[in-house]
């Protein structure tokens, strides 16, 4: 059964990220690390005991990597809008079972699976083919090698995430490829004229603030 493994907020830089979600959830992520090869960078934030927020930049350290940045960075409607400010841009579903997924849909819609490393972590990873994940509303899907992953590492901040929620025109069809990945419970749905991921979470002094893709 896949869940929501964490949400992913892009920025230019990570001090910029991390002033971001400072301002809007009163904590500010903790260090994270670098993703070698991948060129990208981030910052952690714990959401609970499953769930967590990354902030992603793209690493000035690193050599342009052989494969476009994740989460669409590279993008150039992504880059201008991340001129503007730091954005929440997608969620990841973390699997048990990733190869099973990915021999039963195929490359195609599941996309490549890669393995990747940061620290002494190591993961398993497959982003949907680009302009195929309907807005960044159908998730890349993680297989954490020691089967726990990074949230339980990170220390307690007094946030949590509340609910995840999609927006789209074809909402039907986004539930049925959910559904596909075992992610129908994951996240409410709702037709809406433009794709859109909201994630609402609590604060540590109890209110409650939504994150948007658009």
């Amino acid at each position: 059964m896949a869940e929501i493994d964490h949400i992913v907020v892009g920025a230019r830089t990570l001090e910029e990220g991390a002033d971001y979600i400072e301002a809007q959830l009163g904590v500010r992520p903790g260090k994270g690390g670098s993703h070698p090869g991948v060129g990208t960078h981030n910052m952690l934030l714990s959401l609970g005991p499953q769930q967590y927020l990354e902030v992603i930049a793209p690493d000035p350290a690193q050599d342009t990597p052989p494969h476009p940045r994740p989460f669409d960075l590279d993008d150039p409607a992504v880059k201008l809008m991340l001129e503007a400010g730091p954005h929440l841009l997608a969620w990841v579903a973390r699997t048990p079972a990733l190869d099973a997924v990915a021999a039963r849909l195929g490359p195609s819609q599941v996309g490549e699976v890669r393995s990747m490393s940061r620290g002494d972590l190591t993961w398993r990873m497959a982003f949907p083919p680009q302009r195929q994940d309907m807005g960044n509303l159908i998730p890349p899907l993680i297989q954490w090698d020691d089967g726990k992953g990074a949230a339980p590492r990170l220390k307690k901040s007094g946030c949590k995430l509340l609910a995840l929620e999609a927006e789209h025109p074809d909402a039907e069809q986004l539930r049925e490829v959910l559904r596909q990945r075992g992610l129908e419970e994951a996240l409410k749905v709702r037709r809406s004229p433009h794709p859109r991921l909201v994630a609402r979470i609590a604060r540590p002094d109890g209110a409650e603030v939504a994150l948007r893709s658009g």
